[in-house]
Parts: structure tokens; C-alpha cells; sequence
């Protein structure tokens, strides 16, 4: 479904919407930080399931990082959009949250939200995250308005990363904050979604207050539409001779250091083995850092230099604007798919990845609904693991694969879309708006108790 065909069906049934919603995401495109692309698929589809969304952000010029104009572009252009200011970056930067945009914009943020709800009479409130302080807004709009407030987590705020962090760091302070301000936030809640329904239950046991029958896991997804402006670049081919690109698009997570040790032995192996093949490979990581404005940073190059391989390794650390990504995708002869050593890391990267059509790798944790996505995917080589001596053990299995993605792609067949259906923006906005009528229903059994 082209831009064009989604935006008449959002006319057909525009006409049709009898229920209004706020969508509060500080990053919005032209943000190209991964987290816009909840609210902007929302924004997008929520019309075609009876639900007029605005959506409440940061103006882009308050944010510190590149800007994506042409993630912009895929975005309707009748979008109800409101663009609020954030504190300065000269002002912030003093106290070190200079990068977290939902403290800067807060207070803009809540002031936005109040003239909304007053004069649009909204029937419900998405908050997304991260960032994930404007979530403690759901207090107050209980009490000044006793409107059903979703929380959205698109990762954990209450993690193990920042458990195990140094207690003085950063990070560990950013830890001890998220255990205090989380369940504040989370007691004001209709409901609460997260990217997987493992994230859910280890928040349901942190508090055993809340209802698990008023939660659901829904992933990012993805939007078919999104290749049809790369679409053109799909049947590029490199030509004989050249050398096979295997490419990864996306942040080199600290819990992934072990699977690309891994990737990276089987390698080293296969030059060995097979130096003819090996000597052919380029493998490419972009985005790295996961952002826009690190070119500096080299993870994955120093863990490939571990193994002896760095001269077959290419990485760009900074993150590289969402249509680029795509093309990268599109025009790469197979694509790699790793994942953490978490079994609730699910990688929203992997619905683009499919979408390309093709051929890709992936190693995820066994229990990591990525992977079992992936293997009813097809199209591509899916290996799992659940324990260290289990990703050890499975270093043979992935110069294997390599090689099999080198010699005989053609031999493992196209992805399946049907596998990737219910995880496609407008099948995501469909579960939303059934998730905002079971946050109205049991909003309106407490206002009138």
C-alpha cells in the first residue's frame, strides 16, 4: 500500500472517527532517533481503525542531534501535529541532561497537554518512551482529568544494564531514579504495553499491583510502504567479481559483545577453512553508536581486530538517516540480524531487515521473540542460543551459514510476509486502538467507583 493509497483510506474513515487520542512522544521526525517511529506509524494509521491521533513533540530545533528531513516526508501530510519548546541546551548541559529531551521539554510538554485535553476533549493519552520521564505526566492527568493514560515502553526504563552499572556513574544514578519514578508513573496507568510480553512479566513481578489482563506486548514494527521511496534500488545486484557485502544496520549494544565475538571466530575460522571464500567477504556495520553525531566511536572494529578480521570489517558509527538505512538494506547482497544476550531484546530492526527481501543471518537469544519470528520468516538463516556454551558451540553453525549465504542463497527461498503481517504498522495501530478501548472501559469502571 503506497503513501497515497494509505492517506484516501485515512479520508474514507476519517469522516467515520468518533474517538480522539494524544499521542505524547518527544522525538517526532524529523528526530531520527529509533523512537519515533511508534508515534509516526500511529499517527499514520490509527484513522483506518476509527481513532484520531495528535501528536504531542519537541520541536526539532530543540534537539541536539542530525535531523532526518527525509523521514519528515513519510509522515501524512494532514498530521495533527503539535511542536512544543524544550529548556536550552546551554542551560541544561550544566546538569548533564542536555540529551534527555523529556526532561528539557517537560514542563512544555505538560502545558501543551492541558490545552489539548481542554479544547479537544481527547477520550484517551498514549505516553511513549524513552525518554521516559514525561510518563510521570499520567498523575496528573488522572487528577485533573481522570482520562485513561497509556504507558508505552519501548525498552526497559528499569533494566539489568543499569542494575549492574557502577553505583556513582551516569548510569547507575540513572538507574536508582528509574526505580524510584517508575511504579509512580506505572500506578496512574490504564494500561501498559511494551515492545514484548517478557518485558511485561518482569515488570508485572517488580509490582504485583498491576493487572496483567491490562497489558500487552506489541513490537515496533514496520511499514511496507516505507521501501516504496528506495524501491527503485531493490533489484540492484552487485555485479560478478565484486566482493559480497554482508551488512548490519543498527547500535552495537554493550549485551552483544559476546554474539559478535562469535560472529566474527566463525569468520576467522572460515578464512582459514576456506581463505578463497572468506577473502571475498565485506562485512559492514552502520549506525553502531546509535548516534547521529558519533564518528569516533569503533566498537564492533575492535572486537573484529580481537579475532584477526578486521580487514574484511567496515563500520560506521554514526546513525545514518532512516531512508539511507533502507537503502542499505535494499542493495546489500545479505544482511545480518544480531541480537543480545537478553531474552526480551527483540529488535525492532528485524521488521525493515525482512521487509528488503534479503537473504540475512540472525543470532538471537531462543527465547527473544525476534527469533521466532524469524524462523517462521524464512528467507534467511535464523541460529538461536540460550546460554554461553550454548553461542560458543554455535560458531561452526555460523561460518556455515556464511558460507551457505555466499555459495547458495537462492537456496533458502524469500521471506514469507505473511510472517511479518501482524507486525506491520497498520496491524501495531490496529492493536492500539483495541488496547485504548480496554483503557477507556476500565477508566470508566474507577470513575465511577
Amino acid at each position: 500500500m503506497g503513501l497515497s493509497t494509505t492517506m484516501l483510506l485515512q479520508t474514507i474513515y476519517k469522516e467515520g472517527c468518533e474517538k480522539r487520542c494524544l499521542i505524547v512522544s518527544p522525538h517526532f521526525p524529523p528526530s531520527t532517533l529509533a523512537g519515533v517511529h511508534r508515534a509516526r506509524h500511529l499517527v499514520k494509521y490509527l484513522p483506518v481503525h476509527g481513532w484520531r491521533p495528535t501528536v504531542i513533540c519537541v520541536d526539532p530545533r530543540c534537539h541536539i542531534e542530525r535531523l532526518d528531513p527525509q523521514l519528515a516526508k513519510l509522515v501524512p501530510t494532514d498530521a495533527d501535529i503539535v511542536r512544543v519548546g524544550a529548556l536550552p541546551v546551554c542551560l541544561t548541559k550544566l546538569f548533564g541532561v542536555a540529551g534527555d529531551i523529556g526532561l528539557r521539554g517537560y514542563f512544555y510538554l505538560r502545558a501543551a497537554l492541558a490545552r489539548q485535553i481542554n479544547s479537544a476533549r481527547p477520550d484517551a493519552v498514549l505516553i511513549t518512551g524513552s525518554p521516559y520521564y514525561p510518563m510521570l505526566l499520567a498523575g496528573w492527568i488522572q487528577r485533573n482529568w481522570k482520562l485513561p493514560v497509556v504507558l508505552d515502553f519501548q525498552d526497559p526504563w528499569v533494566s539489568h544494564t543499569g542494575a549492574n552499572a557502577a553505583y556513582w556513574s551516569k548510569a547507575g544514578l540513572s538507574h536508582r531514579l528509574a526505580v524510584a519514578y517508575e511504579p509512580r508513573a506505572l500506578r496512574h496507568a490504564a494500561f501498559v504495553t511494551s515492545v514484548s510480553d517478557l518485558q511485561n512479566r518482569e515488570m508485572a513481578e517488580r509490582y504485583h499491583w498491576i493487572d496483567p489482563l491490562f497489558m500487552a506486548g506489541i513490537p515496533i514494527g514496520g511499514d511496507p510502504d516505507d521501501f516504496d521511496a528506495i524501491r527503485h534500488l531493490a533489484k540492484l545486484r552487485p555485479r560478478p567479481g565484486v566482493p559480497f557485502t554482508l551488512s548490519y544496520v543498527g547500535t552495537a549494544l554493550p549485551r552483544s559483545t559476546a554474539l559478535f565475538t562469535a560472529l566474527f571466530r566463525s569468520i576467522a575460522s572460515l578464512l582459514v577453512q576456506q581463505p578463497n571464500l572468506a577473502a571475498r567477504l565485506r562485512l559492514r556495520f552502520v549506525g553502531t553508536s546509535n548516534q547521529p553525531n558519533d564518528d569516533t566511536s569503533f566498537p564492533v572494529r575492535a572486537l573484529a581486530a580481537a579475532e584477526g578480521i578486521d580487514h574484511l570489517v567496515t563500520e560506521e558509527p554514526a546513525r545514518v538517516p532512516y531512508i539511507e538505512a533502507l537503502k542499505i538494506l535494499a542493495t546489500s547482497d545479505a544482511l545480518m540480524m544480531i541480537g543480545s544476550d537478553e531474552p526480551h531484546y527483540t529488535a525492532s530492526k528485524i521488521y525493515p531487515a525482512l521487509m528488503s527481501g534479503r537473504p540475512y543471518l540472525s543470532i538471537f537469544h531462543r527465547k527473544s521473540s525476534a527469533h521466532e519470528i524469524l524462523i517462521n520468516a524464512g528467507g534467511g538463516i535464523a541460529l538461536a542460543f540460550s546460554s554461553p556454551t550454548e553461542l560458543e558451540a554455535l560458531v561452526p553453525r555460523i561460518g556455515e551459514g556464511v558460507r551457505l549465504l555466499v555459495q547458495n542463497a537462492a537456496l533458502l527461498g524469500e521471506v514469507n510476509p505473511k510472517a511479518y503481517e501482524p507486525y506491520t504498522a497498520n496491524a501495531v495501530a490496529g492493536r492500539f486502538a483495541d488496547v485504548f478501548v480496554s483503557a477507556l472501559q476500565r477508566q470508566s469502571t474507577t470513575n465511577r467507583t
